[in-house]
């Protein structure tokens, strides 16, 4: 994977927006703990993208692959119970969600046409 590879560019990004919301939920709604599990979840996606760069083999590149979708999944939940416990704004979940939403689709993409060329 390049550097300037989409899905390491918007898994960056998001993950810094990650690292802003946990800020905000901590200082302005002084919620500690969900902020910390989308704080874990939203910035181990990139950083799971960027270790697969450096994967051992192709099967341990689509693991890691793999497990930063996992984490993609994890973070879309807890952005849906973020907002249906009133911690984030309509305006908040509907831009994270769409972020989220695209990196998911990338990796589903990308992990599918990897098993597909493994078979």
């Amino acid at each position: 994977m390049k550097k300037d590879n989409i899905l390491h560019t918007k898994s960056y990004s998001f993950a810094i927006r990650t690292v802003k919301l946990s800020q905000y939920l901590n200082q302005e709604k002084k919620e500690y703990i969900l902020s910390k599990q989308i704080l874990r979840s939203g910035t181990s996606i990139g950083a799971l993208i960027r270790e697969s760069q450096y994967a051992q083999s192709h099967a341990d590149f689509i693991n890691k692959l793999t497990i930063s979708l996992k984490e993609a999944n994890e973070t879309q939940y807890w952005i849906n119970l973020l907002f249906d416990t009133d911690f984030i704004t309509k305006d908040m979940h509907t831009s994270l969600f769409a972020d989220i939403d695209e990196i998911i689709s990338l990796l589903v993409s990308i992990t599918k046409t990897l098993k597909n060329k493994s078979i």
